[in-house]
């Protein structure tokens, strides 16, 4: 397996992220050193990708991270609709390309009783996949969109930090297809509901009906959620629509009504409530500010 070994501190940086749809025959365009880390996530169909000498079929449910100083191009254009999250990052340490996984360096003793002990910072390695089949695809598009999402506010302190914290949780699972191509039971059970809630959002959706849809029960689907998400399925249903509510209010001129029962909810002073709880705005204020 092909490696991206880094060097931390210092943490690889955010820089942008976005969502592209390419239909029959389209084509990743060409570039040549373009001084970035690109990590492409595609949630449907292929896309044909060469990096120098080796070549890529990236379908859905893997990743690659295109290198900053080499050249990159098209192998072939699109068979079918493909849909996949871009994402541009970088680092000011050093990094590698390697075969192998690194270990890490063993911390060397010290003697905390003398005048002259320290603190001092230990270097240490992250790998990622270069091309790898996701363990958990949903929980890496969750946390893209919720970064794509945030964009608009992005000028925010407070919103840039954010998205520097979605980055590492990103990386983390990215770093987690390495040791892990198959997933546990409990992984993939909770990745099939988060996979049926995102898909059916705008229907009404219960407890019992995710269950008898997984063939789970619905208290182990619960559990299950909770380890991999730290959410239940309604808490995850419920912030789920309203991350689609933000991108509706941003890039839509629908009435609040409107986008209330677009993304599932019955009632709009319902939603206009759960809206106000999450993002401390009501939607009518997040769109004057975001828009």
């Amino acid at each position: 397996m092909k490696l991206l070994e880094f060097t931390l501190p210092p943490l690889l940086h955010y820089i942008a992220s976005g969502f592209a749809e390419f239909t029959v025959g389209d084509r990743h365009m060409n570039r040549r050193n373009i001084q970035l880390f690109d990590l492409l996530v595609v949630k449907k169909g292929c896309l044909y990708i060469g990096e120098e000498e080796r070549k890529y079929e990236v379908g859905a449910g893997n990743a690659l991270i295109l290198r900053p100083d080499c050249y990159h191009y098209s192998t072939d254009g699109c068979k079918e609709q493909t849909d996949y999250y871009w994402l541009h990052f970088q680092t000011t340490g050093a990094w590698q390309a390697t075969d192998t996984i690194p270990l890490l360096p063993s911390p060397e003793p010290v003697d905390e009783s003398s005048d002259s002990y320290k603190f001092d910072t230990l270097a240490f390695p992250l790998a990622l996949p270069q091309f790898a089949k996701l363990a958990q695809p949903g929980k890496l598009e969750e946390i893209l969109e919720q970064m794509i999402a945030i964009g608009p506010e992005a000028h925010l302190r407070s919103s840039r930090f954010k998205e520097q914290l979605l980055f590492q949780e990103a990386l983390q699972l990215l770093a987690a297809s390495i040791e892990s191509q198959l997933a546990t039971p409990a992984t993939a059970c909770a990745e099939q509901a988060a996979a049926y809630l995102r898909s059916h959002y705008r229907e009404e959706i219960t407890a019992q009906a995710l269950g008898e849809s997984l063939n789970f029960h619905p208290v182990y689907i619960a559990r299950c959620m909770k380890k991999e998400y730290g959410q239940s399925p309604m808490d995850y249903l419920l912030r789920y629509r309203i991350e689609q509510s933000k991108l509706m209010l941003m890039q839509t001129d629908h009435p609040i009504a409107r986008i209330a029962e677009e993304v599932g909810f019955n009632q709009a002073p319902y939603f206009s409530s759960c809206f106000l709880k999450a993002e401390g705005l009501s939607p009518r204020q997040y769109r004057q500010r975001f828009s």
